[in-house]
């Protein structure tokens, strides 16, 4: 057993600072066996164990579970450095690879013990295999709980209008339509030089069609994405470039029903790509909800209204705002001071229930800077301990699979504490993660930076100086161990 003293814990359920907490985590089946305070006697009684190093010593640290980042790209690095075309369609898949596993490490490193990837971005299967080189009690590779959207299922001509399933195979032998980026130089070719990233489907029966076809080829399947709403009209950016920079809805009101309910049926949640109130509204009063919705800005006055946020009274629908991709890339077009706003009207409007998840969409911006979202969050006005919770337990809410949710799932959760979700049974991202108390996985950090002071800096990867994850220990006193 390994044994860690926890001078404070941040309790994501409560939002309190626990001081001085001893947890006992067995390596063995990566869970939380015990969660107790201790005093000197305590101490006394562990001093004399046989193995010292089975004693973490973070009396001076705070300790945190894991942090978990809902919105990454691995397969993607920052546009500064290369385009997002050039990426796509001049790095070989095996470069874009090796790339992802250094993307892993560093989210780790920085603190996040599980990751939500939406899209490989033309990178075809290689996330899966991403994921089995860094799951299981003896990966080859260092990183995150990896819950992986491969392939896309998207509207005709849009692209990025897509459904992404979690662990997606090519559709060999059928008569499937692969589409992908938007092809400038010969407009009606579908794709850029053999590169393809989706999947078409057009009219409810083949909407309903390409979901069967996709989950029937699926591995550990927890997440669609839909790309609700999407630049449809991008290649008349020469001529007319407001218009080819408007969202509009690519898939019918009834195509994405369609899509939603079979998804849920087969036991599949859903995340939305949903950029405009029109389509926010859309999703959310639909009789088929899609479980996140990913990116939206503009929607002051949807919360600001009378009530406030009418369209999603009682919607459990989980809102990550991706406010760093629009701090980094729209702050000359005015998209990040209409995000800004739209996110400080939401917790003025819902300062203690509003569902929200921490995902940047980082890629764009570097692996390892996760935390820029909560960091931002913090600075728009949000309650730290909140922002903490979204980026804790409350990622884990929003990844987990339906087999958590429901009367079912809420039995499970009581029952946690019997030490039964066991990585060896159920598998690495079906454990439970993002609080620290016993049966849940042994997902835990530590800071030395002060929470309640400088939040920012207490999140920040230069700060972080244990990880762990599933009862190994990646990182000790701020040095990569493995």
């Amino acid at each position: 057993m390994t044994r860690i003293l926890a001078g404070k814990l941040f309790d994501p359920y409560t939002g309190d600072l626990l001081q001085n907490r001893l947890i006992t985590v067995s390596p063995e089946s990566g869970l939380i066996l015990d969660v107790q305070p201790f005093d000197d006697s305590v101490l006394a009684s562990i001093a004399d164990l046989a193995d010292p190093n089975a004693i973490v010593d973070l009396r001076d640290l705070t300790v945190l579970p894991g942090l978990v980042d809902v919105h990454v790209h691995l397969f993607l690095h920052p546009y500064s450095e290369v385009s997002w075309e050039d990426q796509v369609t001049r790095e070989s898949i095996a470069e874009r690879t090796v790339r992802a596993t250094v993307h892993a490490r560093r989210t780790l490193m920085a603190g996040y013990t599980a990751v939500r990837d939406l899209g490989t971005e033309g990178a075809e299967d290689a996330d899966l295999a991403l994921r089995k080189c860094i799951s299981g009690p003896n990966p080859i590779a260092v990183g995150p709980r990896y819950f992986v959207a491969n392939r896309a299922i998207a509207a005709t001509g849009s692209y990025g209008t897509q459904i992404l399933l979690i662990g997606y195979y090519n559709v060999p032998g059928t008569d499937a339509i692969s589409i992908g980026p938007k092809n400038k130089l010969y407009p009606n070719q579908t794709g850029v030089q053999g590169i393809y990233g989706t999947e078409a489907a057009d009219g409810e029966i083949e909407c309903r069609k390409a979901v069967r076809r996709q989950l029937r080829l699926l591995m550990t399947v927890y997440l669609r994405k839909i790309y609700a709403d999407y630049r449809f009209r991008a290649n008349a950016n020469d001529v007319a470039p407001q218009t080819a920079g408007d969202s509009v809805m690519t898939f019918s009101q009834g195509e994405v029903a369609a899509m939603v309910s079979e998804a849920h049926r087969l036991g599949v949640k859903i995340a939305a790509h949903a950029s405009n109130t029109s389509t926010w509204t859309e999703l959310v009063t639909s009789h088929e909800q899609v479980d996140t919705i990913e990116h939206t800005y503009g929607l002051e006055e949807v919360f600001e209204g009378s009530p406030p946020c009418a369209p999603i009274k009682g919607n459990k629908t989980v809102w990550v705002p991706t406010l760093s991709v629009y701090y980094l890339l729209g702050q000359q077009s005015g998209v990040w001071d209409r995000a800004k706003k739209t996110f400080q009207a939401a917790i003025k409007a819902f300062p203690k229930n509003l569902h929200v998840a921490c995902g940047g969409d980082t890629g764009v911006f570097p692996h390892g800077d996760n935390a820029q979202e909560m960091k931002l969050m913090v600075g728009l006005g949000a309650d730290w301990r909140m922002v903490l919770r979204w980026g804790t337990l409350g990622g884990w809410e929003c990844v987990r699979s339906l087999r958590w949710e429901g009367p079912k799932g809420t039995e499970r959760l009581r029952r946690v504490g019997e030490l039964r979700e066991d990585a060896r049974l159920v598998g690495d991202n079906e454990v439970p993660f993002g609080v620290v108390v016993k049966g849940f996985a042994a997902d835990i950090i530590a800071t030395n930076g002060n929470l309640e002071k400088d939040f920012a800096g207490a999140v920040d990867k230069q700060n972080i100086r244990f990880v762990m994850k599933g009862g190994k220990i990646y990182k000790r006193d701020g040095l990569e161990v493995v």
